[in-house]
C-alpha cells in the first residue's frame, strides 16, 4: 500500500469517526430547548417539566426558552438555522411544523427540509363542545339541528386559521352540516360566549372544556381524534359517529435542525418514553387533558411519518376553510 493510498485510508476512517466522537461527546455544555410560544400554555408546561428531566439523564443544563412570534415561526426559524450539534432543540407543534406551511406565505423556514424529528411527545385532541343545558344530547343531533334551520347553528373557534378552525371546517364537510363559524381572537373570549348563549357549540382543545365539565357547566358531544381519549373514554369521535375525515388534532414533539448526528437523535428519542412516564410529569399533563405519547410513538420514523399525515389532512382542512397564504 503506498504512502498517499494509506493517508488516504486513514482521512477516510477518521472521517467516519468523526460524527460518532462527536456524538460521544455531547452533550459538553448547556441544551437550549426552544419553546415557540409564549408562557402558560400545555406546549410550555410540557416543555419546562420535560427539560429538568432530560438535564438529569444528559448531565448538563437542559434550558427552556420562549422565542415567541408569528404562530411559531419566529422560534422555528431559529431553530432550523441553528449549528446541528445536538445543543440547540425545539418542542414543536402542529403550528410550527405543519400548519405554518400552509397558511404564511413566505416562510422564512422549511420545517421538512430543515427540522429532523426526534419524537412525538403529546397529542390533544379537540372536541365539539356545547353547554349543559343545550337540547342536542348527540353530535347527530346537532348537525340535524343545523340542517333543519340553516345557518342557526354557530361554532366558535380561537380564530381564522387555527386548529380549531380547521377541525371545524373538516367536520361540516363530513356531515354536510352548514353550522357558521364564529372567529374569536383565542379560546378564552370563546367560552363566556358559548355559556352566554351568544353561540350554538365550540371546537375547543379538550383541556379548556375538561374544566367546565367537571364543574357541570359544558357537555361533549364528539373528539376529533382517531381513537377515543382514555381520558374521556365514553366519548365517541366524529369518525365513529359517521363523519369521516373529521380528524384533526394538536400535538407537540422533540425536533432538532437538521443535520444533527444521528446518535444524538436516537438517544434524546430513547430517554423520552422514561421521562414522559415520570409521575409528576405524567399527573400534570393528563390533568391537563393531554394525551402523552408512548413507544413507538417517541421514535424518529414515527413521528416524521406522523408529520407528513398531519399535512396533507392540514392541507385539505385549509383548502376547505378557504385559507390564503397571508
Amino acid at each position: 500500500m503506498t504512502a498517499l493510498t494509506r493517508r488516504g485510508l486513514l482521512a477516510s476512517i477518521a472521517a467516519m469517526q468523526a460524527p460518532r466522537a462527536q456524538a460521544e461527546a455531547w452533550p459538553d455544555r448547556p441544551v437550549r430547548l426552544v419553546i415557540p410560544f409564549p408562557p402558560g400554555g400545555n406546549i410550555d408546561i410540557l416543555t419546562r417539566l420535560l427539560a429538568p428531566l432530560l438535564s438529569a439523564r444528559l448531565g448538563q443544563p437542559v434550558v427552556a426558552e420562549n422565542r415567541t412570534g408569528a404562530g411559531g415561526a419566529l422560534g422555528a426559524e431559529m431553530v432550523a438555522n441553528s449549528r446541528p450539534d445536538g445543543h440547540t432543540l425545539m418542542m414543536g407543534s402542529n403550528g410550527s411544523l405543519v400548519g405554518n406551511v400552509l397558511t404564511q406565505a413566505n416562510l422564512p423556514y422549511d420545517p421538512f427540509r430543515q427540522l429532523q424529528p426526534i419524537g412525538l411527545c403529546a397529542v390533544l385532541p379537540m372536541v365539539v363542545a356545547v353547554r349543559a343545558d343545550h337540547p342536542a344530547q348527540t353530535v347527530q343531533q346537532l348537525v340535524a339541528m343545523a340542517k333543519a334551520r340553516p345557518g342557526a347553528i354557530s361554532c366558535g373557534t380561537a380564530g381564522i386559521g387555527s386548529s380549531n378552525h380547521l377541525a371545524l371546517a373538516l367536520f361540516d364537510a363530513a356531515s354536510g352540516a352548514g353550522i357558521t363559524h364564529v372567529p374569536y381572537r383565542g379560546s378564552g373570549p370563546m367560552m363566556p360566549d358559548l355559556l352566554a348563549g351568544n353561540v350554538s357549540c365550540l371546537m375547543e382543545q379538550i383541556s379548556g372544556a375538561l374544566p367546565l365539565v367537571r364543574e357541570g357547566r359544558l357537555r361533549l358531544l364528539a373528539l376529533t381524534a382517531e381513537q377515543r381519549s382514555a381520558l374521556v373514554p365514553e366519548l365517541p369521535t366524529l369518525i365513529e359517529s359517521g363523519y369521516n375525515g373529521a380528524v384533526l388534532f394538536s400535538y407537540n414533539g422533540l425536533c432538532a435542525p437538521t443535520g444533527t448526528p444521528d446518535a444524538v437523535i436516537q438517544r434524546l428519542s430513547a430517554l423520552l418514553p422514561e421521562c414522559l412516564a415520570t409521575p409528576a410529569l405524567h399527573e400534570r399533563m393528563t390533568g391537563l387533558g393531554v394525551e402523552l405519547a408512548r413507544p413507538p410513538q417517541t421514535t424518529p420514523a414515527y413521528f416524521a411519518a406522523f408529520l407528513r399525515a398531519d399535512l396533507e389532512r392540514t392541507r385539505r382542512a385549509v383548502q376547505l376553510a378557504g385559507i390564503r397564504p397571508e
